[in-house]
């Protein structure tokens, strides 16, 4: 690459800590750097013209998890795990709203709704269970979390009651990661986009960096990549692509909050009198396993069809809009937060609940340097 003296000189020079990744992690990770040591050259890289792989693509849930999915999440992990990782989602958000303000997050909490198709029978599970996983969460949000409520929707093809979380919110993922980007750069934390890590080496001394563009020398480096963790030789951490679609505005849209529909696994909300949906992942797990920015014919008709027949029925809809977000996941919930090499750290793995411990994970990935 064709660099001045003075390009290097101001952006690639004497550079102190390097995190790969510009979303909510390596943000929240930079911010912390910075605020521990203040004198500190920070470069933040990013893969993309925007932070690329979930951050400025997810839904906008302010969750920590339905009661069906925290059930699920029981049969694999121990009850001990299981308030852990709630914990953790709970403090994330709060750090979250805290660092940035509800006004920067457009932040509300109209509460989260669970849905269950006819012929499932996960809500007989979830009713017969739902007092020992709010007895189990009470430490945390000192009252019980779920309850039973009514149809009100007329949502259609859906059992006529559903779980309901008054302690759900939900917020706009344009503005939260603008605000951080605002924040950093405030902060004299430079950023390079559209720079591609390709490999890096270690000595005694530094790390050097090569990235699509020009290589460089950083004192540290932090990996925030989360989703494409792998690319970087990080084991544990699977993509998973999530595909979403948006409509047009609706007149008189009446559904306000965030909605959980079979385990999880489809999710939709209101936004700007817009119905915002995504998920099918379920239906090819092994195709959506990827790092490809991509919809696929198989979920997009899914997720049209379910907001014909269920979501929007005898409501005219036309899509505005579709994409797709990439998510690290793996056979734990728990995110990988850790010292690889001597100069070298990770925060990775986030499960799909990036809005809610992203912030969190961040810190953690600063504290590591002591």
């Amino acid at each position: 690459m064709n660099l001045s003296y003075w390009e290097i000189k101001s952006w690639l020079a004497n550079i102190d800590f390097t995190v790969v990744g510009s979303g909510i992690v390596g943000l929240n990770c930079a911010l912390q750097l910075k605020s521990k040591f203040p004198k500190a050259n920070i470069l933040i890289l990013e893969k993309g013209m925007l932070p690329q792989g979930a951050s400025t693509k997810n839904a906008g849930f302010a969750c920590f998890g339905s009661l069906s999915e925290i059930l699920e999440d029981l049969r694999n992990h121990t009850e001990e795990e299981v308030f852990g990782l709630v914990k953790k989602r709970v403090e994330g958000l709060k750090l979250l709203r805290q660092t940035l303000g509800d006004g920067k997050l457009d932040y509300q909490q109209l509460g989260g709704y669970e849905l269950f198709t006819q012929h499932d029978d996960l809500l007989e599970l979830c009713h017969a269970k739902k007092g020992e996983i709010n007895n189990l969460l009470k430490p945390i949000f000192k009252s019980d979390v779920f309850a039973i409520k009514d149809n009100m929707f007329n949502f259609k093809n859906i059992k006529e009651y559903y779980i309901f979380n008054a302690f759900e919110g939900q917020l706009d993922t344009g503005k939260m990661m603008e605000a951080l980007l605002n924040k950093a750069q405030t902060k004299g934390i430079k950023i390079l986009n559209n720079i591609n890590v390709e490999d890096f080496s270690e000595d005694n001394v530094s790390i050097k960096i090569k990235t699509n563009q020009f290589e460089f020398s950083t004192s540290k480096l932090f990996i925030a990549t989360n989703g494409f963790a792998s690319q970087l030789n990080i084991p544990d951490v699977q993509p998973a692509r999530a595909q979403v679609l948006i409509t047009k505005p609706i007149k008189n849209l009446h559904i306000k909050g965030t909605f959980h529909l079979d385990r999880g696994y489809y999710y939709f909300r209101n936004i700007d009198n817009r119905i915002l949906f995504g998920g099918g992942r379920n239906l090819d797990f092994k195709t959506e396993e990827t790092t490809k920015f991509a919809q696929t014919d198989l979920v997009q008709n899914k997720l049209e069809e379910l907001l014909r027949v269920t979501i929007l029925p005898n409501i005219d809809f036309e899509i505005d809009h579709r994409w797709s977000g990439i998510m690290g996941v793996g056979n734990q919930k728990k995110a990988i937060v850790k010292q690889l090499s001597n100069n070298v750290f990770c925060g990775v793995r986030l499960g799909g609940m990036g809005v809610a411990i992203g912030s969190l994970i961040g810190r953690e990935l600063a504290d590591l340097l002591h």
